[in-house]
């Protein structure tokens, strides 16, 4: 009888054992949907800014592709004319440098 007893015993505290590793992995459980769900909302935070700046980017690179026009029909018309002319002969053609860098983006 007192073995049964000692037996009842240990596998009460077996069953209390398991009972509070039930409560602890749940517990966790949760913690780390917690966290998924707060890692996936900084994602698609990312995700948005990210789309944004190759927006931006490609409304760049559109603007100094006109820019890059503009420059080549005004460094024709400068670029003998004065020192001045040639200075900005010389910006234009930096532009026309950003221009050709930018055309990935677009």
């Amino acid at each position: 009888m007192e073995q049964i007893k000692r037996t009842v015993e240990e596998l009460e505290m077996a069953l209390q054992n398991c009972e509070a590793m039930i409560e602890y992995l749940e517990a966790n459980k949760d913690h780390q949907n917690e966290q998924l769900h707060y890692f996936q909302d900084q994602v698609t935070k990312r995700d948005h800014i990210i789309g944004e700046v190759v927006v931006q980017i490609q409304e760049v690179a559109e603007h100094l592709q006109t820019l890059a026009m503009q420059a080549n029909i005004l460094s024709v018309k400068y670029e003998l004319k004065s020192n001045r002319g040639q200075k900005l002969a010389s910006l234009l053609k930096e532009i026309k440098i950003l221009s050709i860098r930018a055309k990935p983006y677009l």
